[in-house]
């Protein structure tokens, strides 16, 4: 009787060991997921960003344009070439 609860005891360790192995290697797997995502994400909002500031440009040059064509009498074309 003895060594049948040691064995069995012994088994349970060695399931309860897997078991925990299993769950390691899951969260390492959710981690490294949850990092690229995070990493894409950086990139996404870097490229929304840089696109952004890129419009605000275009914008200010051209209200820039529109400004200087009408106070000095010609096109938008004539402002933005001077």
């Amino acid at each position: 009787m003895r060594k049948f609860a040691i064995v069995s005891l012994a088994v349970a360790g060695l399931a309860l060991a897997a078991c925990s192995e299993k769950t390691e290697d899951a969260a390492a797997t959710a981690a490294d997921s949850a990092a690229s995502d995070a990493a894409a994400n950086v990139d996404a909002a870097a490229t929304t960003a840089a696109d952004a500031a890129a419009d605000t440009a275009t914008a200010a040059a051209d209200g820039a344009a529109a400004v200087e064509a009408d106070v000095q009498g010609e096109t938008k074309a004539e402002a933005k070439a001077d």
